[in-house]
């Protein structure tokens, strides 16, 4: 008679409770699959807002029921629809990574990802400035100083195109061409490392030429300081 083998297989048991050093592994994977630094810093402040909430209860599985939980105590401080689904998308990822990173259950990971957001009903009034603030926002500076005529050019540009304040940053003059006789910033990477061109006003092209003729955009010392000159074809 041949014995039976009774070697043992080992498996690899994943875990239910998450303790702090596993949610950082897998709070770093999430990171580290994010090349945007936007989507990095929305992500990092979300995950962090749902450990130390993880962290303050008992000693909870990580799972579907848990998330729910995590909903509702979203929900009880009044937050908007759309940033509570912001931050169970940045859970539900965490889930996924922790899965992946062999921390937790496949399972209790598709659980979580079942997990719903909420209903956006009706359609939120956003603060706009009027024409007349826009104006009076523009016409702040002094445009008898140099400085004054750059701080014009960058609220000008801020204002007309509705740019975002590092796509300001990272604006040059290489971006300013013409596009069947009408200016445009062309191939700017905004959001996401999203390229898009984006029309440009004839008073913000106009302010923005003046500033060129007089070398003074420089956005180091946009925020008080010296105005130093720049070369053309440099930074903004």
């Amino acid at each position: 008679m041949k014995r039976k083998s009774t070697r043992k297989q080992k498996h690899t048991a994943t875990k239910t409770i998450l303790r702090l050093p596993d949610l950082e592994v897998a709070k770093s994977a999430v990171l580290n699959s994010l090349s945007c630094p936007d989507a990095q810093r929305g992500y990092r402040h979300a995950i962090d807002e749902f450990v130390e909430w993880y962290c303050s209860e008992p000693r909870l599985s990580f799972s579907k029921t848990v998330v729910v939980r995590y909903r509702m105590h979203l929900e009880s401080r009044h937050l908007a629809p759309g940033t509570i689904n912001l931050r169970l998308g940045a859970v539900r990822r965490l889930a996924y990574e922790a899965s992946d990173c062999g921390l937790l259950s496949a399972d209790l990971a598709a659980g979580i990802r079942r997990v719903k957001g909420l209903k956006k009903l009706g359609v939120r009034l956003g603060n706009w400035l009027t024409a007349e603030q826009a104006q009076t926002l523009w016409q702040a500076p002094n445009r008898e100083l140099l400085k004054g005529k750059r701080d014009r050019a960058l609220l000008a540009l801020l204002l007309a195109c509705g740019l975002r304040r590092h796509e300001l940053a990272a604006l040059n003059f290489g971006h300013l061409q013409q596009r069947e006789g009408h200016w445009a910033i062309v191939a700017l990477r905004g959001k996401a490392s999203h390229v898009r061109t984006i029309p440009s006003q004839i008073g913000s092209t106009g302010c923005l030429t003046n500033g060129q003729r007089l070398r003074v955009l420089n956005l180091e010392s946009s925020f008080g300081g010296s105005v130093a000159p720049v070369e053309l074809g440099a930074k903004l």
